[in-house]
């Protein structure tokens, strides 16, 4: 084998360090140069640039579908009656009036009842958060006695359910006529997100938990100390779907519910829908007319007003709760 020498030093060179020394002349200007695959640029094929304009023209026109109804919506709810009834209103109010805003704000019992909504709001998903999580943290665990059977029992409420009568003679057999109670109890736990939380908590690491076990904490102290800090994503979704829920919710109230200064907003604005409707029906003129044409623009708009205002301060979480399961241990 033929062995190269430095003719300097008289020391045999080894192939790395003369490759190395090739490339050091390379760059200087007096050897051959090797390419630097680090700031080589990969274009992409004229196929998937093609791809991306396509998908993304798609997503615009997708986005556009999703918002142009609630901006006609909004729209509406500034316009005047002369151009709703004539149907000219798409996307910019036209005859801007807000007699129907100050028909409903300088109500009361609007704000009254709208006072209502947030601590039912509030207080129920508290309530359904205990609950659900509590739940599906135990149908989590596979050693726990009768799962099957629990989560049969779950499954089944959500196809069969005892009626409109029963529960009405249960709540009021209870008590809970007229009241809170009424409101938050019947809908404490929502199958589907019981589901969704049992399906995340059979994904969470089971190293973490048995760690924890290991260190003294208890099962509720696991729950409390380890788990939930780690399912901000999943909490922070139910949290939304639950108070979307209870905010929207208008036909509870609605059965279990006589005095007017127990409603919640959902309702008052129902009940202002339907007197606005008979009112337009009667061909009244004036104000009463404006309010007719343009109230269910309104209604809508200050129904979803504080949720639209909500979501942005969640939606990182949201975006990480719906891909719950998609990583697994």
């Amino acid at each position: 084998m033929v062995t190269e020498t430095n003719t300097q030093t008289g020391r045999p060179v080894d192939p790395p360090a003369r490759a190395a020394s090739a490339g050091r002349a390379g760059k200087g200007g007096t050897g051959a140069s090797t390419p630097d695959y680090r700031t080589t640029k990969i274009r992409d094929s004229r196929g998937y640039t093609a791809f991306r304009v396509i998908n993304g023209v798609f997503i615009a026109l997708v986005c556009f579908a999703t918002l142009y109804p609630f901006l006609n919506v909004l729209a509406q709810a500034f316009s005047s009656e002369a151009y709703i009834n004539a149907g000219e209103v798409n996307l910019i109010p036209r005859g801007f009036n807000v007699t129907t805003f100050g028909y409903v704000m300088n109500d009361a019992m609007f704000w009254k009842n709208y006072g209502n909504t947030v601590i039912y709001t509030v207080v129920a998903t508290v309530i359904a958060m205990i609950f659900t999580t509590t739940f599906a943290y135990a149908l989590s665990k596979k050693h726990l006695k009768g799962r099957s059977v629990f989560v049969g029992i779950a499954v089944f409420t959500m196809f069969f359910s005892g009626g409109l009568i029963p529960n009405y003679i249960l709540i009021n057999a209870l008590g809970m006529k007229n009241s809170l109670w009424a409101i938050v109890i019947p809908n404490a736990i929502s199958v589907f997100n019981l589901l969704v939380m049992k399906s995340f908590f059979e994904s969470f690491p089971e190293d973490l938990e048995e760690a924890a076990a290991i260190d003294g904490l208890t099962t509720y102290g696991i729950l409390w100390k380890v788990v939930l800090p780690l399912s901000k994503a999943v909490i922070a979704t139910m949290v939304l779907f639950y108070a979307v829920s209870f905010w929207n919710s208008w036909f509870s109230a609605f059965l279990y519910l006589d005095k007017a200064d127990l409603y919640p907003v959902t309702l008052y604005l129902r009940n202002l829908l339907a007197a606005a409707t008979g009112t337009e029906a009667l061909g009244a003129g004036g104000e009463s007319t404006q309010v007719a044409s343009n109230v269910k623009a309104v209604t809508m708009l200050l129904t979803v007003l504080p949720i639209v205002c909500l979501y942005p301060f969640i939606q990182k979480y949201f975006v990480s709760g719906v891909m719950l399961g998609s990583v697994k241990q």
